[in-house]
């Protein structure tokens, strides 16, 4: 009889994309396992075209007390054999006790058979807290995440030959993670390729001031799904972008990226990681100067990773 393994991650996009590298170490050390995901419904469309999970399932943040009782039905019933609980939130561990205490759980949920037992844990970068957490569950191989899945059709956008990337946007309740948006619009207008800018439906009219300062640029804010923003990525000349999920995920994609950093997050903690990737930091955010960033794009773009 195939061996469950249930997977919890919930989100945000950076986070999810940053977990790509665990998702595939777990599916390695577990080839013949089913493997199901404990997902939201963001990130569930593009949980199931990855080749690690058997199931998505995206019920992970339920809504009422009808809904988490109908979740711990599923949970228990699933009987599964082990548990990774990638999200390490006071939510995810509670679920210890809904999935039933038999199942073995690596995380740090009170009781876990396999704990993250170590106390610096919340200052080590995602990647290798996820790494070491897998470590102590006895995952010892690493395998990098093969990503030609993580691809769309991007023809209805008509892209030109060579563009670049923007992403003006972030967490819309943490603004101090945002480069002002005439500074992204003067950034547009001095490229001499046309930029692209991506984000959700609230940053439209971030989009459409970056328009107004360079007409060359395209809009795409509010059109593009996740898979679409690692297919536009795949293809454009660099990516430039507050800490935001679609910045992780165009880094992940393999997009030479410069992400831009300020005093609400750190960048030891949580920085984008991928092929090719440079941080600028500044206190406060809105401090950092247009020059600087053109400076550290054109470093960016002449690293050999850049120009593969």
């Amino acid at each position: 009889m195939r061996s469950r393994i249930l997977v919890i991650k919930l989100g945000a996009l950076g986070d999810f994309a940053q977990a790509f590298g665990p998702f595939a170490a777990i599916r390695a050390h577990h080839p013949g396992a089913e493997i199901t995901l404990l997902t939201t419904p963001p990130f569930a469309p593009l949980a199931r075209q990855a080749p690690w999970f058997d199931q998505v399932w995206e019920n992970g943040r339920p809504r009422g007390l009808a809904a988490l009782w109908a979740l711990a039905r599923q949970l228990r019933a699933a009987r599964f054999d082990r548990v990774y609980d990638l999200q390490t939130s006071d939510r995810s561990s509670r679920y210890r006790w809904l999935a039933g205490r038999s199942a073995e759980w690596s995380g740090i949920a009170a009781g876990a058979s396999h704990p993250h037992a170590n106390p610096q844990r919340d200052f080590m970068h995602t990647v290798e807290r996820q790494r070491e957490q897998l470590a102590m569950a006895g995952i010892s191989h690493f395998p990098a995440p093969e990503l030609t899945w993580l691809a769309a059709d991007i023809t209805r956008f008509a892209m030109p030959e060579r563009f670049a990337l923007l992403i003006p946007g972030a967490s819309p309740g943490r603004p101090a993670k945002r480069w002002p948006v005439e500074n992204f619009g003067a950034l547009a207008a001095g490229l001499d390729i046309p930029a692209v800018i991506l984000g959700g439906p609230a940053e439209v009219g971030l989009g459409a001031a970056i328009t107004q300062a360079a007409p060359s640029a395209r809009d795409l804010t509010g059109k593009t799904s996740f898979a679409d923003i690692a297919a536009l990525a795949r293809r454009a000349a660099f990516c430039i972008g507050n800490d935001t999920g679609p910045t992780h995920l165009a880094a992940v994609a393999g997009c030479p990226t410069l992400a831009l950093f300020g005093e609400d997050s750190d960048p030891a903690l949580c920085a984008p990681r991928g092929p090719c990737v440079a941080v600028l930091r500044r206190h406060p955010l809105a401090a950092l100067k247009l020059a600087d960033v053109e400076a550290a794009l054109q470093e960016l773009i002449n690293q050999p990773a850049a120009m593969a």
